[in-house]
C-alpha cells in the first residue's frame, strides 16, 4: 500500500523542509520542468492518438471482412429484393468472393481479419478441389501465429491430408488439437473429425473415440451418432 500524508506529518519540520527543497527545486528547473512536461503531454497524445487509430483501422478491417463474407453468403439465381446482393451463378459469386478475400489478405497481411480472409479463400480452393492450393493457403494461416484462427486452419489441413491419403499428418494434427482445443476447434470436433479420418483403416479406436461423446448431449450428441452410423456402414 502506497504511503500517505496525514495532518500530522504537515505539522513536522521535516516535512517543511522537504517541502521548502522541493519549491527551491521548482523554481530553479522551471524551464526543465515545463520542457519534460511537454514531452509527457505530447507522449500521452501520441498514445490516445494512435490508439484510437487503431481502433479505426481495425473497424476498416472488420467491415471490408464483413463485406466479404456477405458475398460468400449471398443467394445465387435472380435478384431477390429481400437480399442485399446475390450473384446469377455460383461461378460468378465465388469469383468475386475469391477476389474480395484475396484482397484483405493482401492489404491487410498480418492481421486477424487478412488471416481469417486467408482462410477462406483456402476453403474455396478445397471446394473446388484445388487441395494443394488449399494446403498451401490452410498453412500460411497455421502459421500465422494466431492461435485461433490457426487451429481453425489447421483442422482444415487436417481434413486436407485425409482426401490425400495422408493419414498419420492428419492424424498427428488432429490429436494435437485434441490436446489444445481453443474457441474455433473444440475438443469433441477435434475428435469426431478424427475418428472419421482413421475409420477406413482402424475402425475399432475410431469407435472408441465417438462412443464417449454419443451420451453427452447436443449438436456434439448428433454429431457423434452420425459419424457412428457412418462407420458403422462401412
Amino acid at each position: 500500500m502506497a504511503a500517505r500524508i496525514t495532518r500530522k506529518d504537515l505539522k513536522t519540520d521535516k516535512f517543511a523542509v522537504e517541502v521548502e527543497h522541493t519549491v527551491d527545486f521548482v523554481s530553479e528547473h522551471r524551464r526543465q520542468i515545463v520542457i519534460y512536461g511537454s514531452i509527457a503531454v505530447l507522449i500521452v497524445l501520441i498514445a490516445v492518438g494512435t490508439y484510437f487509430y487503431r481502433r479505426h483501422e481495425q473497424a476498416v478491417r472488420q467491415q471490408a471482412l464483413a463485406d466479404a463474407i456477405l458475398i460468400q453468403e449471398a443467394p445465387v439465381g435472380p435478384p431477390n429484393p429481400g437480399a442485399l446482393i446475390s450473384f446469377p451463378s455460383e461461378d460468378a459469386k465465388r469469383e468475386a468472393a475469391v477476389k474480395a478475400f484475396a484482397g484483405i489478405a493482401s492489404k491487410y497481411s498480418g492481421s486477424g481479419e487478412g488471416s481469417i480472409a486467408k482462410y477462406y479463400v483456402g476453403a474455396i480452393a478445397a471446394d473446388q478441389g484445388k487441395i494443394q492450393d488449399a494446403e498451401k493457403l490452410f498453412k500460411e494461416v497455421a502459421e500465422s501465429g494466431d492461435q485461433n484462427y490457426g487451429s481453425l486452419a489447421r483442422f482444415s489441413l487436417a481434413e486436407v491430408y485425409f482426401v490425400e491419403n495422408r493419414i498419420a499428418e492428419g492424424e498427428k494434427i488432429l490429436r494435437d488439437l485434441m490436446d489444445h482445443p481453443t474457441i474455433f476447434v473444440s475438443k469433441a470436433q477435434s475428435t469426431i473429425a478424427l475418428a472419421k479420418g482413421i475409420g477406413p483403416t482402424k475402425p475399432a479406436e475410431a469407435r472408441k473415440l465417438i462412443d464417449p461423446l454419443r451420451s453427452r448431449g447436443g449438436p456434439v450428441s448428433i454429431a457423434a451418432m452420425n459419424a457412428w452410423s457412418d462407420l458403422s456402414g462401412q
